[in-house]
């Protein structure tokens, strides 16, 4: 496979000089990934800062749904390691990592469509009451305690991302924007402090798009941190502090919205000079 085009070299673009430099919060260094004789990541080095919502850009086939998936534990790179807080991560399965603070969603939502939208959240909790048999049976008044308050902490998260009057509802009677929401409020039920969220906001109507991008804004002031997978270049410039632009699996360059969107070698990668 042919790598990037020569004629654009890797680099860096500038940032404001005022920023102030931070310690890496979520770094990748050197991740390689090949199905085959297909390279999905070669050399994948970036680093996240705490606090900021940082957008994953690319054409199609760059690898960022790739790297998710070795961030999150869902798959093992060739080479190469990811950190989480000075932590190593490599070899943690997903429920480890969810664990250890990183929680992330999917491009096809992967909801339960014939259970509620509460029992949703329900099952995302972490160390769910009730799992050990021996406990169920010697000590049902505990395991009674420690289901209502699964419940209302399923209940809370719900209420955070404004569906409180769904909780009762079957999912698949839910709009496709209250679906994208509640996959969120699962995220927000793991208690998890940075958020991988695989395109969020493709497919909403424009009200739905509003409502999205106003909800990330707000978990970013409430102190999470996200690293979204992003193709709307509206949604990358009203949230994003910082861009990671992938193109055949390599990362091409970082910086802010408007550096990133005003490259025109950038550009012609990603629409053909449109963007």
């Amino acid at each position: 496979m042919a790598g990037p085009d020569p004629a654009i070299p890797s680099r860096t673009l500038p940032r404001d000089e005022g920023s102030p430099v931070t310690a890496p919060y979520l770094q990748a260094q050197g991740v390689e990934v090949a199905f085959g004789g297909l390279r999905a990541l070669r050399d994948c080095s970036f680093t996240v800062d705490k606090g900021k919502i940082t957008c994953l850009v690319g054409p199609n086939g760059a690898g960022k749904t790739t790297i998710f998936n070795v961030i999150t534990g869902f798959l093992r790179p060739n080479d190469g390691h990811v950190s989480f807080q000075g932590r190593s991560l490599d070899g943690l399965r997903p429920q480890a990592i969810v664990a250890a603070g990183i929680a992330r969603s999917f491009q096809n939502l992967r909801l339960f469509v014939d259970l509620s939208a509460l029992d949703n959240v329900m099952v995302a909790l972490p160390s769910q009451a009730g799992e050990e048999p021996v406990g169920a049976l010697f000590r049902p008044l505990h395991v009674a305690r420690a289901q209502r308050a699964q419940r209302e902490r399923a209940r809370e998260a719900l209420a955070h991302v404004g569906l409180a009057d769904k909780a009762g509802e079957y999912v698949r009677n839910l709009s496709y924007g209250e679906q994208k929401l509640l996959t969120i409020a699962r995220l927000l039920a793991t208690g998890a402090e940075l958020l991988l969220l695989d395109e969020p906001a493709s497919g909403l109507s424009a009200g739905a798009l509003d409502g999205i991008m106003a909800l990330l804004r707000r978990l970013q002031q409430e102190g999470k941190t996200l690293l979204v997978v992003e193709h709307n270049t509206r949604v990358v410039q009203q949230i994003a502090d910082d861009v990671l632009f992938l193109h055949q699996g390599h990362l091409m360059a970082q910086g802010t919205p408007e550096t990133i969107i005003a490259d025109p070698a950038l550009a012609e990668i990603y629409f053909g000079g449109a963007l």
